[in-house]
């Protein structure tokens, strides 16, 4: 799996460096499944994606939607496993990072990222 860098170059932040890039059907189907935790700086981007769930995870993520721009749209802080979000038409792909990672990082809606190898 592809690994990237995700930042805010707005705010000088980087989300993470070790952020893998689930763009295959099987990727995206497997996503975060099999892991027991995230540490800070990793996560999984989801594109194409419109809204994720958390069956058959073992500990909650942070999930943040992006549009086709990588502009923040939505925000869910720890989401638990068995859980699914909205969906959403405007959702171009989705950003899941460990608990606590959208305020360690100030993520906030509007929010434009940026992705690089």
């Amino acid at each position: 799996m592809q690994t990237l860098t995700v930042s805010i170059p707005e705010k000088a932040v980087t989300i993470g460096s070790h952020i893998g890039l689930a763009d295959s059907f099987l990727s995206r189907l497997c996503g975060l499944l099999g892991k027991s935790s995230l540490d800070p700086g990793s996560g999984i981007l989801i594109r194409p994606s419109s809204g994720v769930h958390t069956l058959g995870m073992r500990f909650p993520i942070d999930v943040v939607a992006l549009d086709k721009n990588l502009r923040v749209v939505k925000l869910w802080r720890r989401l638990r496993p068995y859980r699914i979000t909205s969906v959403s038409l405007r959702t171009q792909s989705v950003l899941e990072l460990a608990p606590g990672q959208i305020d360690a990082c100030r993520i906030e809606r509007g929010d434009r990222l940026a992705l690089s190898n």
